[in-house]
């Protein structure tokens, strides 16, 4: 379970920002949520999850690519990268002095409810330092590093003093320690790889894969998958898949476009196979039921229905496994009362009682509304005079607990959303003088 991620210098954040799942002691008007919306580890309460608000280009993305390459350093360090390959970090560039400070990321989280500390600091060349702290009745350190010096506690070591000559520069300590099968080492890098997931709301094709072959294989994924899109009032009466050969897709598929490009124009279509989601719809004769109609999901299917079967993949797997799920873009081509129930699941202990965590990027106000949030769970990114990305929640306001949070967030009180004043006023000032004058549209230029 995540309990707190800090980052800074990273993107577009300059000073360091943190990002906390722990509840506060605030409560809500809606009592239920302060007992449904949270969970203990121990004597700690956790948050379910927390919604990040912001307008276009306030850094709320920036937030998620940190988490994920944060993800992605821990991961591929020691076994991507060569000796002196960069790390591929990106600096916050709209301040001179940061270009000379390094990035920092750390993350708090539990592991068999064991507490653990967890950080480095990087430059493109280069890891700058890295610490490991572990917490069962008072935090203890298990090692600091400052560039390719180490101290490592005795109850750490188990022949780490070894291995130390083989960390490289760019390598993070904890990803080697696990390459070498460092018992506690390798747990951790295995929280990382399987407990932190991360998507795009956007980008579909980067889950649904992973979807679709839990949908073939797991039984009882597939039957609540197909139960959920029955709920969603889709028009789609069943599910299946079947399976396409080369020749049965149209020379205007991008994915034969595709394969025929990798094959280099002469593919073997004996060899090619490819798994196709069918949707079944019910067909009547005037008002009278008369069949059913198979559709291919990805050609006649609407974009936010796609993007609802794809996403409950990922879903489901946290829920089923306890994960911390960040999203980006939840909300994109969804209906609000679609991402609104999909995000009951998370808060709800009856559908997540392995407490997984959903952290997701929206614009979406009305989750806002009654019932749905508590102060804590909702973060704000916003811009200030700088550039710089500053992450805070309305919980750090004073705020009235019957108060209308969907109305005062779209009327500014809470910030984090764009200061455009009226784009007509673009247009009002066109005068003779205008430097590019409007003109007639030809029909060249259509």
């Amino acid at each position: 379970m995540l309990i707190e991620f800090s980052v800074g210098n990273y993107r577009s954040f300059h000073k360091p920002v943190v990002l906390s799942l722990l509840a506060t002691r605030l409560r809500s008007l809606d009592k239920e949520i302060d007992s449904r919306n949270v969970f203990r580890v121990g004597k700690i309460k956790l948050l379910r999850s927390a919604a990040i608000y912001g307008a276009n280009a306030s850094g709320k993305s920036n937030l998620i690519q940190a988490i994920l390459f944060m993800r992605r350093f821990v991961l591929g360090s020691s076994t991507k990268l060569q000796a002196g390959e960069p790390t591929g970090v990106q600096r916050f560039l709209l301040n001179t002095q940061a270009q000379h400070q390094p990035a920092y990321f750390q993350i708090i989280f539990f592991l068999d409810e064991v507490r653990y500390r967890y950080g480095f600091e990087l430059d493109e060349q280069c890891v700058r330092s890295e610490w490991l702290y572990q917490t069962k009745q008072r935090e203890t350190r298990l090692f600091v590093r400052e560039t390719d010096r180490f101290e490592v506690t005795t109850s750490f070591r188990k022949s780490t003093h070894l291995l130390e000559k083989y960390v490289r520069s760019n390598a993070l300590f904890l990803s080697v320690l696990a390459q070498f099968n460092h018992p506690l080492a390798i747990e951790l890098v295995d929280w990382f790889r399987n407990r932190l997931r991360g998507i795009s709301g956007i980008m579909d094709d980067t889950y649904a894969g992973f979807t679709l072959q839990q949908f073939e294989t797991d039984e009882t994924v597939a039957l609540r998958i197909r139960n959920l899109i029955r709920f969603a009032d889709l028009g789609i009466l069943d599910l299946g898949v079947r399976t396409l050969s080369l020749d049965d897709l149209e020379d205007s598929n991008p994915l034969r476009k595709i394969i025929l490009k990798i094959k280099n124009g002469e593919p073997s279509t004996s060899e090619v196979s490819i798994k196709s989601v069918e949707t079944i719809h019910q067909r009547f004769d005037g008002k009278i039921p008369a069949g059913q109609v198979k559709f291919d999901l990805s050609e006649h299917e609407s974009e936010g229905t796609k993007k609802f079967f794809y996403l409950l993949g990922p879903i489901l797997d946290s829920l089923d496994k306890g994960n911390v799920l960040v999203v980006d873009e939840f909300e994109a081509r969804l209906h609000p009362v679609l991402s609104r129930e999909m995000i009951r699941l998370f808060n709800s202990p009856t559908t997540n009682p392995k407490n997984a965590q959903l952290i997701f990027t929206t614009h979406d106000a009305s989750l806002l509304g009654e019932g749905m949030l508590r102060r804590d769970q909702i973060w704000f990114t916003e811009k200030n005079r700088y550039g710089e990305t500053e992450l805070y929640s309305l919980a750090e306001m004073k705020e009235r607990n019957d108060a209308s949070f969907e109305k005062n967030y779209i009327h500014g009180r809470y910030g984090a959303i764009p200061l455009i004043g009226g784009m007509q006023a673009v247009f009002e000032q066109r005068g003779t003088d205008d430097p590019h004058p409007q003109t007639e549209w030809s029909e060249n230029q259509r």
